[in-house]
């Protein structure tokens, strides 16, 4: 790893421009003297989880969205992925639904609601529908909406008094964030996945390492990545405390898009083509932070701690209170009490209980494409309970298409149905105190998975691996 840290005033009329300003400054309204930015917003995600107190605060001031038709809304964070039809038959999520239901159909607002064709994660399901595209602004009441930057977008979380003053005004009060990017370069070992890669700058940078910036991935090993892999990296920059993560739209990314339901065809894809394709940092472009990385020193990870920054690669010990980063230090011992582990000891075989695969992070049809192909032929071991969730009705759909269901099955895995499930121990999919579950998703808290649930964070393949011996493995182990 190397890291420069630039401490240089921008003044990007004398410099090139960053991606990240080339989109900023395409978006601002107005620039408040000594004072915040007023930035417009292209499109706004909405759950059944932070939207309802926004229409509630709409509905007492008597107004409407501004422009409805540039709001998206789906079930998603507390619906149950088993027997998933209408009435809910759990409390709060029945009553979190139908308030998104009233409150869409009230506000004129489309709604991928349970039943849906186009239900599912709302991270998930923007880039499949060719909702999300390069250039443009996304928010939605969800930390994860950094995701959507990997199509070259600005795309970040907002709290619920945001939501709001995005539907009543279509734009948010922002100030402009420092600029960070991580390079990437070189060719990935067998059975590194994306989720290594951004496990492992997070292990390099700390769980804190990006606050404050908005953070460009680059590089030839990011190049290399398919859509769906560079969502994964852009969807945890915020675990590293950065305000959004972005990669700069190519090829891939225009072929991905191309043909999506709501991409834009003919003279209209032609001219935003056109645009896209100026969508990258110029080569005198500043970053006040820049970080570089091999590939080829990356190993399958996973996490020990209760931070996605607390990882390691599965052949490596867990560390001492002398090896561990400074900035994890004053945590260990609390961690792994909280976790039942002990430092200095390897990670490798610790038995586990659970294995989920699923979450924003990592519940697309690619996904589940690796592991239904790793997993064939495979039987999982008899005392570990393996959830496997798509993100969307269409991940679903798709996989069932190629029969990566009854790969599952045979394998005694299950294929659910969409939704967030136990990624945030929201909805009826949580882990039991005590428990060990090996997880796709993005976070690792203290109850994140349910109360006194413990969580390691793995790449798909790593989480099939445990779900097969029925411990941490190293899934490299167990390849061709």
């Amino acid at each position: 790893m190397t890291e420069q840290d630039l401490t240089i005033k921008r003044n990007d009329t004398q410099t090139g421009l960053t991606l990240f300003s080339k989109i900023w400054n395409k978006h601002v309204v107005q620039q408040i003297d000594n004072g915040p930015t007023v930035f417009y917003i292209d499109t706004h995600f909405i759950h059944e989880v932070t939207s309802p107190q926004a229409f509630i605060g709409l509905n007492a001031r008597g107004i409407k969205l501004l422009r409805p038709k540039q709001t998206i809304a789906t079930a998603d964070h507390n619906v149950p992925t088993l027997n998933q039809h209408l009435p809910i038959q759990e409390a709060l999520s029945k009553k979190q639904v139908d308030a998104l239901i009233k409150n869409c159909a009230e506000h004129q607002v489309e709604l991928y609601g349970l039943g849906h064709r186009y239900q599912g994660i709302v991270h998930v399901i923007g880039p499949e529908l060719g909702i999300t595209q390069p250039g443009n602004t996304i928010v939605c009441g969800d930390s994860h909406t950094s995701t959507h930057g990997a199509f070259g977008a600005i795309a970040f979380g907002i709290g619920t008094s945001e939501v709001e003053m995005v539907m009543a005004t279509q734009c948010l009060l922002q100030t402009k964030p420092k600029q960070m990017r991580i390079t990437i370069n070189g060719k990935l070992n067998k059975g590194v996945l994306s989720k290594d890669i951004v496990l492992y700058v997070l292990s390099k940078i700390s769980a804190s390492g990006a606050t404050g910036y908005a953070v460009e991935f680059a590089g030839t090993t990011i190049q290399a990545l398919s859509m769906e892999a560079r969502m994964t990296i852009c969807n945890m920059s915020i675990e590293m405390g950065g305000r959004c993560g972005l990669i700069a739209p190519d090829e891939t990314t225009f072929a991905y898009i191309k043909g999506k339901e709501f991409a834009p065809t003919n003279e209209a894809w032609d001219k935003k083509l056109a645009y896209w394709k100026t969508l990258f940092s110029d080569d005198t472009a500043v970053f006040e932070k820049e970080y570089t990385f091999n590939a080829e020193d990356i190993e399958p990870m996973i996490t020990y701690g209760t931070n996605p920054g607390m990882g390691i690669s599965v052949t490596e010990n867990i560390p001492t209170n002398t090896t561990v980063n400074q900035t994890d230090k004053s945590g260990l011992a609390a961690s792994l009490q909280y976790m039942g582990l002990t430092e200095g000891s390897a990670i490798k075989g610790q038995k586990i209980d659970y294995v989920f695969i699923g979450s924003c992070t990592n519940s697309r049809i690619e996904d589940l494409r690796l592991v239904a192909d790793f997993v064939k032929g495979k039987q999982k071991a008899p005392d570990v309970e393996v959830w496997i969730v798509p993100g969307s009705k269409l991940v679903e759909q798709q996989a069932i298409a190629e029969g990566i269901d009854k790969v599952l099955l045979n394998a005694g895995f299950s294929l659910r149905q969409p939704g967030c499930s136990a990624c945030l121990g929201m909805n009826e999919d949580k882990i039991p105190a005590g428990k060990y579950c090996v997880s796709t998703s993005n976070r690792n808290f203290e109850g994140r998975q349910g109360a006194g649930a413990r969580t390691f964070l793995a790449s798909p393949l790593m989480a099939a691996a445990a779900a097969i011996t029925g411990v941490v493995t190293d899934v490299r182990e167990l390849l061709n």
